[in-house]
């Protein structure tokens, strides 16, 4: 027997480049890490800075150089901006920077989103909700087009939505009706970019979970908010008994989206939600 050591098995982004928005806390470290391991470099971008109409604590530069640290620890290279998504020109700079070092994009997840879901009520949570989680995921998306398109090799790109894209939750707030309309807005820009997009075998998905433990789902400010929803305070609002999944769990189906694994899918709306959606 040989005393070599068994070469580790391939990873299945190896050879990939993704480009990630939202990328430096919450559910966007969770999907850096989780590429990184399957031996994806990175084009990882956050706007690491607070908007106003949110009550939750945001990313900061130092969160997004702690996922620098990361990536580089899993022996991937990784590229870092901060950009925020309603900013094209900025997006479309962090994003060029990426295809400067690595030549091509093949993965862009579509991650930057807010709640924008205040007890106090302000027409300004709408305006932001719609900005970020729907203009900015079409920012997102168009930026990486062009040099996705010319490469002619396909590519996958993975927009991450809510439950509060596929089902009527969110309250009667300015700010979620806001959250609402831009989840289900985002499912719409999907379908149509899969249709458009397939001629040329890139494919488009949207991943939705259910509850996760983020800082933003945790946060005592949401909590309040979510009292006062009859649908998101039920005891048990998910079919399976779990009250929330993690966000790994998140990230698998992320990672399984842009693999080759699933090559053939594309216009799908993909529940990570322990029966939410089902049992509505």
């Amino acid at each position: 027997m040989s005393n070599e050591e068994t070469p580790a098995p391939p990873g299945r982004l190896d050879g990939k480049v993704a480009f990630v928005t939202g990328a430096a806390g919450g559910l966007g470290r969770s999907h850096v890490r989780r590429m990184a391991e399957e031996g994806a470099d990175l084009v990882i971008v956050d706007i690491c800075r607070a908007v106003e109409t949110v009550p939750y604590p945001q990313s900061t530069p130092e969160d997004l150089a702690e996922a620098v640290e990361e990536v580089q620890g899993l022996g991937r290279r990784v590229v870092a901006r901060q950009a925020d998504v309603r900013d094209r020109d900025a997006l479309q700079e962090a994003y060029d920077a990426g295809l400067d070092a690595f030549g091509r994009i093949h993965i862009v997840v579509a991650n930057a989103g807010i709640a924008p879901l205040l007890v106090e009520d302000r027409v300004q949570a709408w305006r932001d909700a719609i900005d970020v989680n729907l203009t900015g995921t079409f920012h997102t998306i168009e930026v990486a087009l062009p040099s996705m398109v010319d490469a002619g090799q396909g590519g996958s790109i993975v927009i991450v939505n809510s439950t509060a894209g596929l089902v009527g939750i969110g309250g009667a707030s300015n700010g979620g009706l806001g959250y609402a309309a831009s989840k289900h807005g985002a499912v719409g820009l999907m379908r149509t970019y899969a249709n458009n997009l397939a001629p040329h075998s890139i494919r488009v998905n949207s991943v939705h979970p259910t509850g996760v433990p983020t800082a933003m789902v945790i946060d005592p400010a949401i909590v309040e908010f979510v009292a006062q929803d009859p649908i998101l305070s039920e005891t048990a609002p998910n079919a399976l008994p779990v009250d929330m999944v993690e966000a790994l769990d998140v990230s698998n189906a992320v990672v399984w989206l842009a693999s080759d694994e699933a090559r053939y899918v594309t216009g799908v709306t993909l529940p990570i939600d322990a029966g939410f959606i089902n049992r509505r």
